[in-house]
């Protein structure tokens, strides 16, 4: 079978081939392509993930539930496991996409592994396919701080500071490099009572702080 390894480690054999087909093919490629079936796939992904977590926290409160689903359906997440299937490898691009490295592009790896689901649902309905997206999903899961999911490392940093009653970190541009169209930004974090201060470079002084703010909340976690 042409996409036996993409089915195996799916965990799943397609009863209809043209339905993997399809899920594979961008519009850059057909006039057949995966849109139809991502839209599917969106809705079976949020109930299976809704229903798990629903069954695997009972003591969360709804709020949580529903940081904790938005954060494990988005693109991000989407576009890791999809990589773990070596997805973008099986991917039908137009050319164009193809010589753009689109196989590598998160939103397109994300919405071809929902479209994947969706065909699961189609070929042999919605316990199949949550059975799929479990069987994706759950290792991802136990392997993930649920506290953390979703919040990225400035707020993770500050609110490890402010649980010990420490001042919040200062943030400083230590240079700014590169012609103004394609600067990049060197930031330091800096926590005076830590004695600790680290360094992120970026595009942007907002992508510096967070690399700053990861890798001083890192060092912190280590000392620990």
């Amino acid at each position: 079978m042409k996409h036996a390894a993409l089915c195996k480690r799916l965990g799943y054999q397609f009863l209809q081939p043209q339905l993997l087909q399809r899920a594979l093919t961008h519009r850059s490629y057909s006039a057949a392509h995966n849109e139809r079936l991502e839209f599917l796939g969106d809705s079976v992904l949020n109930c299976a993930i809704a229903k798990y977590l629903y069954d695997t926290y009972p003591d969360l409160p709804e709020g949580d539930l529903s940081r904790l689903r938005s954060n494990l359906v988005n693109q991000q997440t989407l576009a890791i496991l999809a990589q773990q299937l070596n997805l973008g490898e099986q991917l039908l691009l137009g050319e164009g996409e193809r010589k753009s490295a689109g196989f590598r592009r998160p939103s397109i790896l994300a919405d071809a592994l929902e479209a994947l689901f969706g065909a699961v649902l189609l070929d042999a309905g919605f316990m199949a396919a949550e059975k799929v997206v479990l069987g994706l999903y759950v290792p991802f899961i136990v392997q993930t701080d649920l506290k953390t999911l979703g919040k990225d490392a400035k707020t993770l940093l500050q609110e490890h500071l402010q649980s010990r009653k420490l001042a919040l970190p200062q943030y400083h541009v230590a240079e700014i490099k590169g012609e103004a169209h394609a600067q990049t930004f060197v930031v330091t974090c800096e926590i005076a009572q830590l004695g600790l201060v680290s360094q992120g470079e970026g595009t942007s002084r907002r992508i510096a702080e967070q690399i700053a703010a990861e890798r001083a909340y890192q060092q912190i976690k280590e000392t620990q």
